[in-house]
């Protein structure tokens, strides 16, 4: 038996690198120029593919800017799996989303804001007639056919009364009080991007697929997130939760449980200390699939790939020496075997294994749908004959769509963006790896030099930081780095020990050591491309954002070689973070050895305000004022303490934003503006 990532080689036949995918069209002809701030507007992206029931076509979400609006809009659109016919299904003002084929392929459900709140919806393929199936107060997620096409179900936030120790007395009619006290008893009160939570749990819901009234399924004052697939007859749901008493102070225990839809009871299939989740039941209805690890106690694990039997017995891991996390997975059509994806050196991955462990990779040129910055990033979908579509990476252009075939032919099923970028020179992507000063491992990132570079020419290098920090860049789309390029700067990402898609020892090596020696190997690599040529020494930036925010107030306060740099979103007193920030027991639990009460000087140690003595860099602060991850606390902190240090600096406060900043288009271009502009302003030409 040989488990898949030990078979890479005889499999690459069929994955392709992302710069360069075979049957891709080149794009036009470019015009000097790169990447403008008003094209941020103009862009487009594909998500969420799903096959249609004849598996000729595939129908996916559209995402585009909307300029008025200053949001994201999501239409359903789709195209023939040999590129034809590609047209909107479903588009107009209001977003459409999450598309969901009924078992039958007679209806599709939906997901709309069509006529004011997010409601679920379905249409009849063979008419277009289209049927409002919900009447909801808050929006829902995770939508499910049942098997018999009966029911969908879907996961919602449902309200329940707080608590209160006292009951006001009467307002006499026409007083204008302050409004009644809000009584808070629960460890996450805030999550970033939903601001203050209202008392109460996220359920799994069923409703008629003709229309009704929804019903509860899921019970208690416990949480039900993620994927929802059905026991095989229709008669119950199966979702991850986290339902024991302390839950609260465990964010990565989870089990999968299994809800008779008539309430008369659960099942608990799964049963130990870590997180077992997204479960997916076979087309025979024999097993279900599900990721999941042991918890370790490290701060990074890795998820592997399970099966069991419906009652939860049986239980095997096909993935059981696959040093990456595995996620999003299918089975295929007869039942045989289950694609997945992870992540590799920083390339988004589809593998497949069969029941056995034994497999193949499938490609390794997912991205494109992390619009900003350049993280791993897309998904897919398997059409029944064994093809897989795919939001595919290219270093110029956010996602498309492209199809792979059995024997590795690529097809492109969409050109969104060539009508705005078709004429821009696009930076393009350069690996480059070091062995750490440290420690001699390799570390690695990327280049991106502008389209016109001239390596006769000196040219000003912006370092640019991922956060996390275990999550992963890699050589894709980003329209941060490509409006940093189009502006004259060399800009350099790096993937730094505890990144992740190097393994869980690589990720875990800064494991109640952050930061530490992750700063060598990004100033390792600075050299490294400091040595290729062309960079002016004397113009030399960084920037980075959350745990990137981390990593740029440590490097400030530990060299003065950068002239500039702009701290993102930041932690900056570990201490005070994990007592304001909405993760606070993850952090605590994972991150560090204890307490900040009981191991301050750990935390102290650790943290980005101990060096700014050292600091004279000229810094910015650039947060969203509704950030609950790295809470604007943090970024204060610095800003006073630059300031009484008398060290040039100020704080850029990006209204509306939480902690993604670039969640809105506007915001994405005040955020790289605002970067540019300070490093102009302190570049020493003015």
């Amino acid at each position: 038996m040989r488990p898949v990532h030990i078979i890479r080689g005889a499999a690459l036949a069929l994955s392709f690198a992302a710069a360069s995918v075979p049957g891709i069209a080149d794009t036009a002809t470019p015009v000097p120029g790169g990447l403008k701030y008003e094209d941020v507007f103009n862009l487009e992206y594909a998500a969420g593919p799903r096959i249609t029931p004849d598996g000729s076509a595939v129908v996916y979400e559209r995402r585009s800017m909307d300029v008025m609006t200053d949001r994201v809009r999501s239409n359903i659109w789709s195209v023939g799996l040999d590129g034809s016919n590609h047209r909107p299904l479903l588009s107009g003002k209001s977003n459409f989303r999450m598309p969901r084929f009924s078992p039958d392929g007679t209806r599709m459900a939906y997901v709309s804001s069509v006529e004011g709140k997010n409601q679920v919806y379905v249409r009849w393929l063979d008419t277009g007639a289209t049927a409002r199936v919900t009447d909801l107060e808050r929006s829902p997620a995770n939508l499910s056919w049942s098997p018999d096409g009966r029911h969908l179900a879907f996961t919602m936030f449902a309200p329940s009364k707080g608590p209160s120790f006292f009951t006001m007395p009467r307002k006499p009619n026409g007083a204008k009080w302050a409004g009644n006290a809000k009584v808070i008893d629960q460890l996450r009160y805030r999550f970033d991007g939903a601001g203050y939570i209202p008392n109460g749990y996220t359920h799994v819901f069923v409703v008629p697929a003709d229309g009704g009234s929804p019903r509860q399924v899921t019970t208690g004052n416990f949480n039900h997130t993620g994927t929802i697939a059905w026991m095989p007859d229709s008669s119950a749901v199966l979702v991850a939760a986290n339902r024991y008493a302390d839950w609260e102070l465990n964010p990565r225990e989870r089990e999968i449980y299994a809800f008779a839809l008539d309430g008369s009871g659960v099942s608990q299939l799964t049963n130990r200390p870590g997180t077992d989740a997204n479960p997916i039941v076979s087309p025979d209805g024999s097993r279900i699939a599900y990721v999941g690890n042991d918890d370790n106690g490290m701060s990074h694990q890795n998820a592997s790939l399970y099966v069991m039997n419906l009652d939860g017995s049986g239980i095997q891991n096909l993935t059981p020496d696959l040093d990456r996390g595995v996620n999003n997975v299918q089975w295929n059509a007869d039942g045989t075997g289950l694609y997945y994806s992870y992540n590799e050196s920083g390339k988004k991955l589809v593998a497949f294994t069969n029941l056995a462990g034994n497999g193949r990779i499938i490609t390794n040129a997912l991205g494109g749908t992390s619009l900003g910055r350049p993280y791993a990033s897309g998904t897919y979908r398997v059409a029944p004959d064994g093809r897989l579509v795919f939001t595919v990476s290219k270093i110029d252009r956010p996602a498309d769509l492209a199809v792979i075939d059995r024997i590795g032919s690529v097809t492109q099923l969409t050109t969104l963006n060539e009508d705005v970028l078709g004429t821009r020179a696009m930076g393009q992507v350069e690996r480059i790896a070091v062995n750490s000063s440290f420690d001699s491992r390799e570390v690695e990132g990327w280049i991106v030099k502008p389209a016109d570079f001239d390596p006769s020419k000196q040219y000003p290098l912006i370092l640019e930081i991922h956060g996390g920090p275990h999550t992963a860049y890699g050589p894709g789309y980003s329209t941060e780095v490509q409006l940093m390029a189009s502006q004259g700067y060399v800009v350099l990402y790096t993937n730094p020990r505890g990144s992740t898609s190097y393994g869980a020892e690589f990720a875990n090596l800064i494991h109640h050591n952050y930061p530490s020696q992750d700063y060598d190997d990004m100033m390792d690599l600075v050299d490294a491309t400091i040595a290729q040529g062309s960079i002016d020494t004397d113009q030399l930036y960084v920037t980075g954002g959350s745990g990137g925010g981390v990593l740029t107030a440590w490097i400030v306060g530990k060299t003065n070689r950068f002239r500039a740099a702009v701290v993102a979103k930041p932690v900056i007193n570990w201490a005070s973070f994990v007592l304001t920030a909405d993760i606070s027991a993850m952090v605590t639990k994972y991150w560090f050895p204890d307490m900040p009460w009981n191991a301050p000087d750990h935390y102290w140690q650790r943290s980005p305000l101990s060096l700014v003595g050292n600091v004279t860099t000229p810094t910015m602060l650039l947060t969203g004022e509704q950030d609950h991850r790295t809470p604007m606390s943090e970024t204060e902190q610095y800003y006073k303490a630059l300031k009484l240090q008398q060290v040039p600096t100020a704080m850029v406060r990006v209204p509306g934003a939480s902690h993604g900043i670039a969640g809105r288009p506007s915001n994405l271009v005040q955020k790289i503006g605002n970067i540019l502009g300070w490093f102009e302003t302190h570049s020493g030409a003015n």
